[in-house]
């Protein structure tokens, strides 16, 4: 059951029809390279703390939002978070404490979004192991997404301008987000 879990947890992350986590993701690496992958990984647990939280709640019927909110929840997410790369990392800092913050509360959001999916999967009521797997499975392919994004701009960087990098991979993010947000009004 550990195994069953934490592979749907990973390839829930990684599905094409789940683009959208896989965006909000690559938005939030977007602005590191390999020599911030410390600070990456505790902004991305920070995420996982979030969806964690919220997972468990919705699991236990504890919370529910109707998933067509938490869906348009979900893509203003992505969009704010790639707006935070435009107008607040490239040459704005942004304290790395606020980047954490809007993860975790993000992480909130993107939970209601996992748990529709974690209850259709769920057929026991132990859901302590069943949960603990999936989040590991979602850690583990987050990972790889970020590990994937700052080797990526780490490169990238090299021979363009952090600053153009961000931005334009964070408009696209952007606009990805926009489409995303008027196709579920």
């Amino acid at each position: 059951m550990f195994y069953e879990f934490l592979k749907l947890g990973f390839e829930h992350i990684l599905d094409v029809n789940g683009l959208d986590h896989v965006l909000f993701i690559v938005a939030l690496a977007l602005s590191y390279t390999i020599k911030e992958w410390k600070q990456v990984i505790i902004l991305v647990t920070a995420f996982t703390i979030g969806h964690s939280l919220t997972l468990l709640l919705s699991s236990l019927d504890i919370i529910y939002i109707q998933s067509d909110i938490i869906e348009i929840g979900i893509a203003i997410s992505i969009l704010i978070v790639a707006l935070i790369n435009i107008f607040y990392t490239n040459g704005n800092n942004v304290r790395q404490s606020s980047r954490y913050a809007v993860a975790l509360l993000f992480g909130l959001i993107h939970g209601l979004g996992f748990s529709n999916f974690f209850k259709m999967m769920l057929q026991e009521e132990n859901i302590l192991v069943p949960l603990l797997s999936f989040n590991i499975g979602v850690e583990i392919a987050q990972l790889v997404i970020v590990i994937f994004v700052i080797f990526i701009s780490t490169i990238a960087t090299k021979k363009i301008p952090k600053k153009i990098w961000n931005t334009g991979l964070s408009i696209t993010i952007a606009l990805w987000a926009m489409k995303m947000i008027v196709e579920r009004i």
